[in-house]
């Protein structure tokens, strides 16, 4: 019974923290001219931390023009091994592709860097940080824009798979490419 709560007050964090997020997640703001300044920073109600340059938010409709298919068929999901930043060769390999594609398209990347469970929440949140640089750091020496891709790291706040055994842990160790 004292696992079922335990499992249960961390869902409900989660969807909490997803909450909180969603309603927080513009990160534009007018200035007094009308034009628009990223914000980059901490999110301390989410315990999210930012990083990174970019206006638009993301790559546009226009940005994604070319092949559909091709852009669909390319891996946007990162995994780590428990306790580390380095890049496994799969996904080396898979952003390989990835930075030939945002080589020819323009807007901004967003990274999410993401922890399983174990561990402090500070650690974590360091860990995710680590995790989407080092992808950031491989896109921008692949030729990408270092000024188009931004960081973010959720830490253990926003996990794919709830369980508490190793295949779940390993499906929360990921940075996510949006």
């Amino acid at each position: 019974m004292n696992m079922d709560l335990k499992t249960l007050g961390k869902l409900m964090t989660a969807i909490v923290a997803s909450l909180v997020i969603t309603a927080c997640s513009s990160t534009d703001t007018a200035d007094g001219d009308g034009s628009t300044s990223d914000m980059a920073g901490s999110d301390q109600s989410s315990g999210a931390t930012s990083t990174g340059t970019g206006a638009d938010g993301g790559l546009n409709s226009e940005s994604m023009a070319g092949d559909q298919t091709d852009a669909s068929a390319l891996k946007t999901v990162y995994y780590f091994e428990f306790d580390q930043s380095a890049l496994t060769a799969d996904s080396r390999e898979a952003l390989d592709a990835q930075a030939a594609r945002l080589r020819d398209t323009s807007g901004v990347v967003r990274l999410e860097g993401h922890a399983d469970e174990r561990g402090t929440r500070e650690y974590n949140l360091a860990l995710g940080e680590r995790r989407a640089k080092a992808v950031a750091n491989y896109l921008a020496i692949q030729g990408v824009d270092r000024s188009r891709i931004e960081t973010i790291s959720y830490g253990e706040e926003k996990p794919v798979a709830f369980g508490q055994n190793d295949q779940s842990w390993s499906m929360n160790r990921r940075v996510e490419l949006k």
